[in-house]
Parts: C-alpha cells; structure tokens; sequence
C-alpha cells in the first residue's frame, strides 16, 4: 500500500471533511444572514467561491477516501482469504503425513535398502534422495551447504551405481510400479526394479 493510500485511510479525512462542510455551512449562514440587496457584489463573490471550493475538496476527499477504504477492505479480505486457504493445506498436508506415515516409512527403508544394493556413499545417498524429492541441483546444493559443481558429481555418480541416465529414470525406478488401488497392474507395492530396469 502506498503512503497516499495509507494517508487516505488514516482517521483524518473524516475530519478534514467535516472542516470542509462547516466551512461550507458557515458560508452559506453568513451569505443568508447578510441578506445582500444584490449578489453581484464582491463579498458575496468571495463567499460562494470559498463554498464551492470547500465543497468541492470536501467530495473530492470522500471519493478518494471511501475508494481507499474500498481497495484496504478488499486487500484485508484478500489476506484473510489467503491465510484460510494456507491453513487448510497445512491441516490437509498434516492429515496425509498422518496417515501415511507408516508407508512412508516402509517406503524409506525400501529406497534406503536399494542405496546400500547400489553402494551410494553417505553424500549420494542424501543427493539422490533430495533429487528423488523432486528438489533440483541448485536446491539440493543449498540444503546440503554443498557446491552446486559438488552436488552434480555425486548425482552423477549416483546415476551411474544405479544404472540410470539421470534423475527421471531413478524416480520411474522407485515409482514406475505404484499404482492406485484397484487401478490395472501394481496397487502400490514398490517392486525395487520397474520393468525393462536392473541395477549395477
């Protein structure tokens, strides 16, 4: 929000537009106490035109006003809106990890396992793990506090024990075979080797 929008949004615009209208009323009350013989006169000049230019401030103030209280009202909306919506995943994200939890870790052991087949060193392990997580070289580099260049070689080398061209083919070798229940083929049991795949 910019600094006029927060201006117009603050407690003083009503104020100022309450100014404004006495000084329109106080003209109007002193023009018809006044009773000019003639309204071509230069006091009376003075006095509609200090009317009119407070009038005219006063519905300029209070249409910039209320559309600012208009545009606060709907960010306010906007932000609540959000953090409902971020609430609701993270309660929806915590139910899954919830009742996951037990395949996720039968899972775990099971990638762990075929590491140890494949002979990954402790740094390849955990590369090829993030990779698997979907996490990309530069993001892996940065979760580790490893180079990026560093990062690539393990990954590589990785590849390499596993028998696999890159990161695609390491994540089809572990979820080629998951399949929903009562979907056609696997309901979900990670074979180790998908078809077509042997490891070195």
């Amino acid at each position: 929000m910019t600094a006029e929008s927060d201006t117009l949004t603050g407690a003083w615009p009503p104020v100022l537009i309450g100014f404004l209208l006495l000084i329109v009323v106080g003209g109007l009350t002193d023009i018809a106490l006044d009773r000019p013989q003639s309204w071509f006169t230069a006091h009376i000049a003075v006095e509609v035109g200090m009317v009119a230019v407070s009038l005219s401030f006063a519905v300029l103030i209070f249409s910039r006003w209320r559309r600012s209280q208009q545009a606060l009202n709907a960010a306010q909306a906007s932000l609540l809106a959000t953090a409902r919506e971020l609430a609701e995943r993270q309660v929806e994200r915590d139910l899954w990890r919830a009742n996951a939890e037990q395949a996720l870790a039968g899972f775990g052991l099971a990638i762990d396992r075929q590491f140890t087949t494949w002979q990954l060193t402790r740094a390849e392990r955990e590369v090829a793990l993030l990779l698997l997580k979907g996490l990309g070289h530069k993001q892996v580099a940065a979760s580790l506090g490893r180079s990026e260049r560093t990062v690539r070689q393990q990954a590589v080398e990785a590849y390499r024990k596993a028998g696999v061209q890159g990161r695609s083919e390491l994540a089809a070798f572990f979820l080629a075979d998951l399949a929903l229940p009562g979907a056609e083929g696997q309901t979900g049991e990670p074979s180790g080797e998908p078809s077509g795949q042997t490891a070195s």
